[in-house]
């Protein structure tokens, strides 16, 4: 019985939160139209969100390249196929695993650094002194921040996508002393306009999730500075999951499109 209560608490809890939280994306939309427009921070939390995860994204794209003609080669090879690597390589990065992953590091490093900065101005009573003062905090701390992840996101997958292709390039340069020309021929050449478009779309919803997720766990924040560390972490979480639902929703409206 006592088991039963648990599960009826945590599902009620589950389903309270998301209402929460598609209020406060709601709000967010409402928000974002409305002057003034805080275009100096949003260009501050765009350099701070962008800039600062280049290296990251970079680094991690390149491995990713690496490693998935290292472990994929052999086995073409076995079927005389390793011609095909190139496009197989292009085609996987730019359709899935590229915008994924960048999403999930930026999750990582974008959305936890979110929700413990605005957790920290919860709990140090910031965000309550600025709704006295008179100022909007909701437009200057949440707006500014969801919309420089949504446009930060898509730059970032494009630039870890060309990483993670340049360090394929290398391996098959090494492997197979195939030349730069030849192997991003291959790639550009077996890429068509219904690949490009659907994989980068996505990532604006990637970065909304983030955005939206990390603000409203830190926005919300309780519980002292307990509550900051716990903001951090179950925004990493709950985004990860997020976003593994949107990536199934894109695929599978994508893939009706590619029927019709």
């Amino acid at each position: 019985m006592e088991n039963l209560t648990s599960i009826n608490n945590q599902l009620k809890s589950f389903f309270m939160e998301i209402g929460d939280l598609a209020y406060f994306t709601n709000r967010y939309f409402k928000e974002v139209l409305k002057p003034p427009f805080e275009f100096k921070e949003l260009l501050r939390q765009c350099y701070n969100m962008g800039n600062r995860s280049l290296l990251l994204v970079g680094i991690t794209g390149f491995i990713i390249g690496l490693v998935l003609t290292l472990q994929t080669r052999p086995t073409l090879m076995e079927f005389g196929a390793v011609s095909w690597m190139p496009s197989m390589v292009g085609i996987s990065i730019v359709r899935e695993i590229g915008p994924i992953i960048t999403a999930l590091v930026c999750a990582g490093r974008i959305g936890s650094g979110i929700g413990a900065e605005l957790g920290s101005m919860r709990v140090t009573e910031q965000i309550d002194a600025m709704e006295v003062s008179g100022t909007n905090p909701f437009k200057y701390l949440v707006v500014t921040r969801v919309l420089a992840v949504t446009l930060m996101l898509p730059l970032l997958v494009i630039f870890g996508d060309a990483l993670a292709l340049l360090g394929s390039f290398l391996v098959e340069n090494v492997k197979g002393n195939v030349s730069f020309t030849l192997y991003f021929n291959q790639v550009f050449n077996s890429l068509e306009f219904g690949d490009i478009v659907p994989a980068t779309i996505k990532t604006f919803f990637f970065g909304l999730a983030i955005g939206i997720v990390g603000c409203y766990k830190g926005y919300y924040s309780t519980k002292g500075t307990a509550g900051v560390g716990k903001a951090a972490n179950s925004a990493v979480v709950f985004t990860s999951l997020l976003l593994f639902i949107i990536d199934f929703i894109a695929v599978f409206v994508a893939d009706i499109f590619y029927d019709l």
